[in-house]
């Protein structure tokens, strides 16, 4: 997978955002949750597959209630070293904000991985600290001219939406939803 659009966004004499590049991870496939306090709070969720880390902008915070649904929208690819990045992107750099990491680990893919990402259906378990279990991405179907393969002013390709959905399982049960 190519890191053309990554680093088409950024100065990287001006940002502190690893440069990176595509490679394969040590062992287990790494995730990563970034909370990302830029133009607005959202989180980033990152999965590691085919050498990077794809990746989805959240605009409310992951929780693992079953059932409950977070837009996710699919951004460009990151590269792997930024699952580690954490500061401030300063200001008039794109993504300008601080970032932090909200929670990290490990994913293991339920069926094949590259099936289910091309499909719009990729389902997995996540094993970190705040989010575990049983998880699932469900790319949504395009509305209006979309579907019939136009695209309407002002729409950005590649921004695809997508559904982050955690699955009933016993992760779940185990944490009761705070009130």
């Amino acid at each position: 997978m190519s890191l053309t659009t990554y680093r088409r966004k950024r100065d990287f004499t001006a940002t502190p955002e690893p440069r990176g590049r595509t490679g394969r991870g040590a062992g287990r496939l790494a995730f990563v949750v970034q909370r990302h306090a830029a133009s607005h709070l959202h989180y980033d969720f990152r999965l590691e597959l085919d050498g990077v880390l794809k990746s989805w902008a959240v605009p409310k915070e992951p929780h693992p209630v079953p059932g409950e649904k977070r837009l996710a929208v699919h951004v460009e690819d990151h590269p792997l070293e930024y699952g580690s990045f954490h500061g401030r992107i300063p200001e008039g750099h794109y993504g300008a904000g601080s970032v932090a990491i909200w929670d990290r680990g490990w994913w293991e893919p339920v069926g094949d991985p590259h099936a289910g990402y091309r499909k719009g259906s990729l389902k997995f378990v996540l094993h970190g600290r705040r989010l575990r279990g049983g998880w699932a991405l469900v790319r949504m179907r395009p509305r209006g001219s979309r579907a019939r393969g136009e695209a309407p002013p002002g729409d950005r390709p590649g921004k695809e939406n997508w559904l982050l959905i955690k699955e009933r399982d016993a992760a779940a049960a185990a944490r009761p939803r705070a009130r």
